[in-house]
């Protein structure tokens, strides 16, 4: 079943409809509502290794729906510290709830002042309302 729309407040932002919640040191990386909504079903999740080194605003990896292969855009650099293994395994949790069981990565940030480039909730409602 897919979620209901929302924007939880505790999140950063990223303009490619990424979302980091920052967890002490680490931060936690997903899409947003939006994202998921515009991808269809999610069947495929392409993730980075372990250990990989990823980079703001670079592609980081895919997510495949049934309508089209998408980029995963990195909102904030550092080094890949766990990959969740349910979604590659059940990918369509990113639809049923991206914001809890469906995050995709968890990163030790190299760069953490990069999250205060990114929107708060209301900012990227308002970005939203502008594409």
């Amino acid at each position: 079943m897919a979620a209901e729309e929302s924007y939880p407040p505790d999140l950063r932002y990223h303009r490619e409809h990424d979302w980091v919640r920052l967890d002490g040191d680490e931060a936690v990386f997903g899409i947003t509502w939006f994202a998921q909504d515009a991808l269809g079903e999610v069947v495929f999740y392409d993730p980075p290794a372990v250990g990989a080194t990823v980079e703001k605003d670079k592609p980081y990896g895919e997510l495949e729906s049934v309508k089209a292969v998408s980029d995963i855009f990195t909102p904030a650099s550092g080094e890949v510290v766990a990959v969740n293994e349910a979604v590659q395994e059940r990918p369509e949790i990113v639809n049923e709830d991206p914001y809890g069981e469906g995050w995709l990565i968890r990163v030790r940030l190299t760069e953490p002042a990069q999250l205060d480039e990114l929107m708060d909730e209301a900012a990227y409602r308002q970005y939203l309302a502008g594409l």
